[in-house]
């Protein structure tokens, strides 16, 4: 099932919330969309008549490398029963890739100044060890939720480029979430805990409030588009950037496949 991510209406980070507070590791990985990808401007700010949609499948060709097992015996509040936690960096299902970032990176001037859409919240948990989700995005000025679901304590390190905020704070086991708002556009910015360095994570902050993350199919879906011609980016936390032109018509949706592989 491909996730829709890139309009979102402000109140989807409170029903993640309250779906992420009772549910299982595994269903809140399902529940990606809900847990603040994206979100949705007013449509009153733009003509429906004049709207179309980007789809498209981000492929891993040829083998992609091992998801390495990771030793948490260190630190026994890490283990969630049942679960084993493994590296991150190339998700991969059926030559489909997970994580990447697509936004928009240039487009009609319409597209490109479309007002913000209102607050926006992204919950990621820290549970097991691991930031879920692994990769996520929202337009500058929304916040990310940050929970500790585990019963040991974590340090959240986000490291800018430039002169963006860097969030450096500690969070005791199963405390209270911790809200930080990013207001300067970032691409694939990293998180990490200082005491699990095996745990990172990505946030992007997109000017615009077209973007999406590709889900476990690599699938993503961008809605809402004037028409217009547009350079996508899409990008991988190790594999880097890839643009692709596309051109959207009104009511139509304009397909947009990227494909990364090793070199």
């Amino acid at each position: 099932m491909k996730r829709k991510v890139g309009w979102m209406a402000a109140t989807a980070g409170c029903v993640a919330l309250a779906a992420l507070a009772g549910c299982k590791p595994s269903e809140a990985i399902k529940q990606g969309a809900l847990l603040g990808n994206g979100s949705k401007p007013a449509g009153a700010d733009l003509d429906p008549a004049t709207l179309g949609t980007v789809s498209g499948t981000v492929h891993f060709a040829g083998k992609p490398p091992a998801r390495i097992k990771i030793d948490m015996s260190q630190d026994p509040g890490c283990v969630v029963a049942g679960e084993d936690n493994y590296t991150e960096q190339y998700v991969v299902h059926e030559g489909k890739l997970a994580n990447v970032y697509v936004y928009v990176k240039s487009g009609p001037p319409v597209a490109l100044t479309v007002p913000d859409p209102g607050p926006q919240n992204v919950v990621m948990d820290q549970r097991g060890c691991r930031y879920t989700p692994h990769v996520v995005a929202m337009m500058r000025g929304g916040t990310v939720e940050f929970h500790n679901s585990d019963a040991t304590m974590h340090n959240i390190h986000t490291l800018p480029a430039g002169d963006g905020r860097q969030v450096n704070i500690m969070q005791a086991a199963k405390g209270s979430p911790q809200v930080v708002q990013f207001k300067q556009a970032e691409i694939m910015m990293p998180v990490r805990c200082d005491l699990h360095p095996w745990m990172n994570a990505f946030i992007n902050i997109s000017d615009t409030p077209f973007f999406a993350v590709t889900d476990a199919d690599g699938g993503f879906r961008i809605e809402g588009l004037p028409a217009g011609t547009y350079v996508l980016g899409a990008v991988h936390e190790k594999m880097g950037e890839q643009t692709m032109t596309v051109t959207v018509e009104p009511h139509a949706t304009a397909r947009a496949d990227f494909s990364f592989g090793m070199k």
